[in-house]
């Protein structure tokens, strides 16, 4: 004996995940009836079975309008069939599909300075010739090169290496300054980073002093021992 099984990757996509394949293939089998009153008999019994699969919703105004929606939508909007009045199709049809979300072409060559980098370097060239331009430009290379470092921590990153990357990713329009230093940004972080240990050891010791000074015992970390 033979056999022809369907797998759900050979069949055709859900319009609707939540009726499953049975309710869309019913919903397609409707199409196919030659009979007007046959076609609404069955058409408004597809419908009643998908209002049994969401018992839960029986107490909803107006739920079986979007049961009729959905079964629209499943079918194409080419169904021959007569739905419950005050139901817009037109309106449905509008919002049936969202608006395709324009996602970044991110570029494998250059990943590991990060997206944003492109479009710092895209904003640069449009900046119009002066200082601001030049400091903008020395900014940018100067985070290339720590994002560079802290994605790649166990070989030295050389200035060389990111200026060829910035004129390449640039297309030869941008240039640091001459005698321009790129680990200006870095440098400027880790003494962020150190103000910021010093001041939250400064503020332990003073509390405990302060607690050495009233009496007053500190609070334990942890539960009770």
């Amino acid at each position: 004996m033979e056999f022809e099984l369907e797998y759900n990757s050979q069949a055709e996509k859900l319009i609707i995940p939540e009726y499953g394949r049975n309710v869309q293939k019913l919903i397609q089998h409707v199409k196919t009836i030659e009979d007007d009153e046959k076609r609404q008999a069955f058409a408004e019994q597809v419908v009643s079975l998908m209002h049994q699969m969401n018992p839960q919703n029986k107490s909803v105004i107006d739920y079986r309008n979007t049961l009729w929606k959905h079964f629209m939508m499943i079918g194409g909007f080419d169904m021959n069939v007569k739905i419950p009045e005050g139901i817009d199709l037109e309106a449905v049809k509008e919002t049936q599909r969202p608006e395709r979300v324009p996602y970044p072409i991110k570029e494998k060559r250059f990943r590991h300075y990060g997206h944003n980098v492109k479009t710092l370097i895209a904003k640069a060239i449009a900046m119009e010739e002066g200082p601001i331009k030049v400091g903008f430009v020395d900014t940018i290379a100067s985070f290339m090169k720590m994002a560079y470092k802290n994605w790649n921590r166990e070989h030295y990153v050389s200035d060389e290496i990111v200026l060829s990357d910035l004129e390449a990713m640039s297309d030869g329009k941008l240039k640091v300054s001459e005698n321009a230093s790129l680990d200006g940004l870095a440098r400027a972080v880790n003494m962020k980073r150190k103000h910021n240990q010093h001041n939250q050891t400064s503020s332990r010791n003073n509390r405990k002093n302060n607690r050495r000074k009233t009496g007053k015992p500190g609070k334990r970390r942890g539960g009770r021992r």
